[in-house]
């Protein structure tokens, strides 16, 4: 393919799909078979302090492929990272992949950061408004929630009530501009992309399958340390909840005599299954993906179809 001025574009392989789907390993395998580097699209993986309940790459899909992307903020520091500020060093990350003659693939769960960075999303920057947000700031994220849902439904499907920070910037963004978050993003990515990609997504035909999935994931999680890890981060847990990381959210209630241990693991389970819904919503969306069923097969096989479609 060729961009505008005649040069050809880059290619990428972009891997999505709902969380505990196999798209990581997925990943990994195309990487180790086409001389690829891996670009995570998540938007939990990018803090070092969040590893079991983030679910990062294991030592051996590291091992397949270097990964970008991953463990380049603290949770200790108070700063917003926006789909802009990760379009802009995805796009360095892929610049440099090429450059040293790999191909970059694109993996992970958020997809407003993997569209926005694949589709070569225009962010318009807003100026802010400092005193809004301090009057939004005490609000529970159920109340912002509501709040979002009465102005920008679209917006409120796609973001989980945890997350306090994208909910006040998508109803900053609606009391500045007088447009709301979904219409600027619908607006933003008539520019095109620079990329030739092909876009794979891992989705399950039985819900029910997925599911289990993820209910399995959540107890190997716990078996794995959880606990102790967000144990070990409550004196950070304002900046945490704010990110709206399920798993760490719903235990630093626990922590606080909110729910019981017993609840606050079957809350994310909850938790988790709805995301994978909004998930699964957001990428049905692009027509250009070529969906894979999981349900019945196994990661060769998958692979094999994607390596037929590239």
């Amino acid at each position: 393919m060729i961009t505008d001025n005649g040069a050809p574009k880059q290619k990428l392989i972009a891997v999505c799909g709902p969380t505990a789907s196999g798209k990581t390993a997925l990943a990994a395998e195309l990487a180790k078979i086409l001389n690829g580097e891996i670009i995570s699209a998540d938007s939990v993986q990018i803090y070092k302090e969040l590893n079991i309940g983030a679910a990062k790459p294991t030592a051996a899909e590291i091992s397949a492929a270097p990964h970008f992307m991953i463990d380049i903020l603290s949770v200790k520091s108070d700063i917003f990272f926006s789909a802009a500020d990760y379009v802009k060093l995805a796009k360095e990350c892929a610049r440099d992949i090429s450059a040293r003659g790999k191909l970059p693939i694109v993996c992970g769960g958020t997809g407003l950061y993997m569209d926005s960075f694949i589709y070569n999303t225009q962010f318009i920057e807003h100026s802010g408004d400092a005193e809004y947000r301090i009057r939004l700031e005490p609000l529970s994220g159920a109340e912002l929630h509501d709040m979002l849902s009465a102005v920008d439904p679209k917006s409120a499907f796609l973001i989980h009530p945890n997350n306090k920070k994208r909910l006040i910037r998508a109803l900053e963004i609606y009391k500045i501009t007088g447009k709301t978050k979904s219409e600027q993003d619908e607006q933003s990515r008539l520019a095109g992309t620079e990329y030739d990609i092909v876009k794979f997504e891992l989705f399950y035909r039985e819900r029910d399958t997925l599911y289990s999935k993820i209910n399995k994931r959540v107890d190997d999680m716990f078996e794995s340390g959880l606990l102790e890890e967000v144990k070990n981060l409550l004196e950070y847990k304002d900046n945490i909840k704010k990110i709206g990381a399920i798993g760490y959210v719903e235990l630093f209630d626990y922590f606080d005599g909110v729910y019981t241990f017993e609840q606050a693991a079957q809350l994310i389970k909850q938790n988790t299954r709805n995301y994978a819904k909004r998930q699964i919503t957001w990428f049905k969306r692009d027509k250009n993906t070529y969906r894979v069923t999981a349900d019945e097969q196994n990661l060769n096989e998958i692979t094999e179809i994607c390596l037929k479609n590239i």
